[in-house]
């Protein structure tokens, strides 16, 4: 492509930036207007004395960082609608995958699964250059945002280029990250525990920034894993073939679970009455200066054969203990005094049966490769690039997950850590749950996921759950030979031990027209002819059922019935957790039908009622037939 003149001169203070960044990287310094001089470093490099300046802080600190903090505690209008079309087993399913800007929807969740999540894992984008950010800018609207980058999707949430020329290259990929990660440490329970993969180009950035999330004390560890087996071309001949996973706790130490020993070394040829065992080293790594007293020459009773010691390794025990494990039958002496006396360690004995995880995932997690064949299989085709192999989460999830926990992606992407979920429930019967956020990026139309039908992010998240939830239940029901085994696979999965379903919502304005929230930009006539109903005209009994149920911070996974009470429809949420009516002409006769049914919450619609004093006397009267109950209107 032709490059077009700039028909501007030469910007000079720009070019005497970069001529003083050569000499001085640290005194460059991102501004809300680009690369900028940090001139107080500038003095100080320049200078043998101490040069007075802003009073020096350890801290973190980037243009946009008090912006951050205002957009993670601004409040939010929005809802979640419930888009039963396509869901698997709504009704039943206590999975979730939620269409939208995460930093909304983590703004939603936050009273109904505050402090509930067990585990966080996101791949967010690694800010290589040619990804894309949210810009969470909403002083800014629609119009002004598409004039300026022309980059919205149908919801007008904001994504960007950030490439490694802007100004803010850094800047504006943590003023993204630092809300979300503030509002997420929210869902966390005491115990829980979040995983960031991330590359080179920003995990110092990310590391120091959830030092201040989470803080320094709560670091876990930083996970190293082999992403590809063949070196890449690069301009400096390094080829970058590893990638991270952060991992920070809440608070409460949370015990990884560790690796399961391997066994199969273990033997008992002596017939040893405490069980299998092992040789083991019978040396420390101590020198006889510093360990004199277990520095001694040990000799084989049996057959009187002497085996000196190791100057550089001196023997684990003392002469008096030494001598009682030899009594105890804890000592093997070999016959060729070339090789050391080894030590017995019985499988019975052991303290634990796990060995700690380590931090190199080497053996653990398969290349990047498994991911691609993983999604080519399921979805017969290069249909999403860049998905975190299946292994890299099912090594992870069970170190930090009991088997009903509930494990939140909010960078969903393909929904690999869905599939996991399912495929570690269908191994261990377990009943752990998923809630899967993503924006619906559009694909790119001249890729393989535009042609297959795919117009954005989410539809391939969801059909990727669907085909391997399906996999996942045709494979049990081919490991059954048998009726009644058969039988008993079909009540376990109807009874959800192994739930392949999942509900979806999509973020939307609110079901509430816009004079609920702002009535002071309306005049009397204008409410009166215009928002008679104060519901949106397009939204139904489901879509206020799921705003009722965020509003009072009751999980969306719970189950939904739909009943008729007194000739009306009511919708109960976990039996009686709350009852929803939006039907007109309530009146005492409902009330006294409902109050024996005894439900903890009971929402109306404000019109249900024909007038303030029906209201009033279906409230006493529940007040009175119901104690526990209590009632509101929307």
């Amino acid at each position: 492509m032709t490059e077009k003149l700039d028909m501007i001169t030469p910007d000079g203070v720009s070019q005497n930036i970069e001529r003083i960044a050569v000499f001085f990287p640290n005194c460059i310094t991102e501004s809300t207007d680009g690369r900028k001089i940090d001139f107080d470093l500038l003095r100080q490099e320049l200078s043998r004395d101490i040069v007075e300046g802003p009073k020096e802080r350890y801290r973190l600190e980037w243009p946009g960082k008090r912006e951050a903090i205002v957009t993670a505690n601004m409040p939010t209008t929005k809802t979640l609608r419930p888009v039963r079309q396509d869901s698997v087993n709504f009704e039943t399913t206590e999975n979730l995958y939620i269409e939208g800007d995460n930093l909304e929807v983590l703004k939603l969740l936050q009273e109904s699964y505050l402090g509930k999540v067990k585990m966080i894992y996101i791949d967010p984008p690694y800010n290589t250059g040619n990804d894309f950010v949210y810009r969470d800018n909403f002083a800014q609207n629609t119009e002004e945002f598409k004039a300026e980058s022309g980059m919205t999707d149908e919801l007008g949430n904001r994504l960007v280029a950030n490439p490694e020329t802007a100004g803010r290259y850094h800047s504006d990929w943590l003023t993204m990250m630092y809300p979300r990660l503030k509002l997420a440490r929210n869902l966390l329970t005491d115990d829980g525990v979040i995983f960031i993969s991330i590359d080179d180009h920003e995990v110092h950035n990310l590391r120091k920034m959830c030092d201040e999330v989470f803080g320094e004390g709560n670091f876990v560890a930083e996970f190293v894993w082999k992403r590809r087996a063949s070196s890449a071309l690069s301009d400096n001949n390094v080829s970058t073939d590893h990638e991270y996973v952060l991992c920070y706790q809440k608070g409460n130490m949370n015990i990884f679970s560790g690796i399961k020993k391997d066994f199969k070394n273990y033997s008992n040829p002596d017939n040893d009455p405490r069980g299998s065992w092992v040789l083991g080293d019978l040396t420390v790594g101590m020198t006889a200066s510093m360990r004199p007293n277990q520095a001694y020459d040990l000799v084989d009773p049996k057959t009187g054969n002497s085996f000196k010691y190791n100057p550089n390794r001196a023997w684990s025990f003392i002469p008096e203990s030494m001598n009682r494990m030899i009594e105890e039958n804890r000592i093997v002496f070999p016959e060729d005094l070339s090789r050391r006396p080894m030590q017995k360690r019985f499988m019975a004995e052991l303290k634990s049966i796990f060995n700690p995880i380590s931090s190199l995932l080497l053996d653990k997690v398969g290349l990047n490769t498994e991911a691609t064949k993983t999604m080519q299989t399921l979805l017969e085709g290069n249909i999403f690039d860049y998905s975190k192999p299946l292994s890299l989460l099912k090594t992870l999830m069970p170190q930090v997950c009991n088997n009903d926990d509930i494990i939140l992606d909010f960078f969903s992407g393909s929904a690999t850590t869905a599939h996991a979920v399912m495929q570690l429930n269908a191994e261990d019967d377990g009943n752990r749950k998923f809630i899967m956020v993503q924006l619906p990026e559009k694909t790119d139309e001249k890729g393989e996921a535009f042609k297959a039908g795919y117009l954005n992010i989410c539809e391939i998240g969801k059909e990727r759950i669907r085909r391997a939830g399906s996999k996942i239940y045709n494979e049990q029901v081919t490991k059954t030979n048998s009726l009644d085994l058969f039988t008993n696979l079909e009540n376990k999965i109807q009874n959800k031990l192994t739930d392949i379903g999942f509900r979806v919502y999509r973020l939307d304005t609110s079901n509430m027209q816009d004079v609920y929230y702002r009535p002071q930009d309306y005049h009397q006539e204008m409410m009166n002819d215009l928002f008679a109903d104060h519901i949106k005209s397009d939204r139904t009994a489901d879509d206020l059922v799921a705003q009722v149920m965020l509003d009072w911070g009751l999980p969306l996974s719970l189950p939904i019935e739909k009943t008729e009470i007194a000739s009306k429809t009511v919708f109960k949420v976990d039996g009686n957790a709350l009852y929803c009516c939006f039907a007109e002409q309530i009146d005492e006769t409902f009330a006294r039908t409902v109050a024996p049914l005894k439900p903890l919450r009971i929402v109306f619609h404000d019109h249900s009622f024909a007038n303030d004093t029906a209201k009033e006397n279906v409230r006493q009267l529940l007040k009175q037939l119901s104690t526990d109950t209590e009632m509101k209107v929307i």
